[in-house]
């Protein structure tokens, strides 16, 4: 989940030169981007369900040997889900909601000299939501999310790494608590084209098993995702993009009682288009729309996102 903001700030092909602190104002985005997701990702995503919803073109697009400097990103999306997906895959009118979710990010970047040529970050993540459904309304601050990010360049066309963050089971309110703690940890990588992008990641969520005082003690299936986005680097300003997200999460066990919790795992399929604008040299505002084109037991994502960078 690091920030796409990297790529918004410097060249559109992958830095592999020492930067200093001027540089990195200096160097103009090769705009990148739009996106972001559903803030699912990592359960950042109570929109779209789908985690790591939020990256958009050159996220993973980052230098190395650079000097280290911070990123603070603030992302948001709103979610009208009017139809659900039941356990045969059918698109049905009832169960659905309205919700808005956020995430307010800060990273620090850095470089090792006795380390050269592969990049680092640490990311904490504080998200936000508010859910309208069933005739109630509720909002408030969801778990805390941190963790690193480590990467290297195979070229000078691109970069591989990967990436691992830990959930908080708090909440502000009872209902925006997952009351377990969770494992986010996701492959990633992006290839650049003189006119176009590519990249994505590969990953996996696990779980810690759920205890409540005087209920049942359940295990929350394992997410497996992929978020993928293919761009156009039509302008320096401008960049559209089409995006792609999946997940498939197996089943819920009820460890009270050792059983699988009925039609409990889900999954979904959504595509979406979006742009990013870079508004100066170190602010960039990214936008994007998608929907569900197929899934099972879960709300369809009918969503816009945006997302708010600075650098500094």
């Amino acid at each position: 989940m690091i920030c796409s903001i990297l790529s918004s700030f410097f060249n559109p092909k992958p830095l592999c030169k020492p930067l200093s602190p001027t540089d990195i104002f200096r160097i103009f985005p090769a705009v990148f981007l739009t996106i972001l997701g559903g803030i699912t990702g990592v359960s950042t995503a109570q929109a779209a369900d789908i985690p790591l919803a939020i990256i958009g073109p050159h996220e993973y697009d980052l230098p190395v040997d650079f000097k280290p400097f911070n990123v603070l990103v603030q992302y948001g999306d709103g979610n009208a889900a009017g139809s659900t997906y039941n356990s045969q895959g059918a698109r049905k009118p009832q169960g659905g909601s309205h919700t808005w979710a956020g995430m307010t990010k800060y990273v620090h970047f850095r470089s090792f000299d006795a380390l050269p040529h592969v990049g680092f970050a640490f990311e904490v993540i504080q998200t936000e939501s508010y859910t309208l459904a069933n005739g109630t309304n509720y909002g408030g601050l969801g778990g805390t999310i941190s963790g690193p990010a480590v990467w290297f360049k195979p070229n000078k066309h691109s970069t591989f790494g990967i990436q691992t963050f830990l959930q908080t089971p708090s909440g502000t309110r009872d209902a925006l608590a997952t009351h377990y703690w969770s494992n986010l940890s996701s492959f990633i990588f992006d290839y650049e084209w003189k006119h176009f992008s590519f990249d994505g990641d590969l990953g996996a969520i696990v779980n810690m098993t759920k205890h409540v005082d005087g209920q049942h003690s359940y295990t929350p299936g394992t997410t497996f995702h992929s978020n993928l986005r293919f761009s156009w680097k039509a302008h320096r300003v401008v960049e559209p993009f089409l995006a792609f997200d999946w997940q498939n999460t197996a089943g819920t066990r009820d460890r009270t009682v050792q059983n699988w919790i009925d039609n409990s795992s889900s999954r979904e399929v959504a595509m979406g288009v979006g742009a990013m604008f870079t508004l100066t040299k170190n602010i960039s505002l990214t936008t994007r729309y998608s929907h569900s084109v197929e899934g099972r037991n879960t709300p369809e994502t009918n969503a816009y996102y945006m997302k708010f960078v600075y650098l500094w």
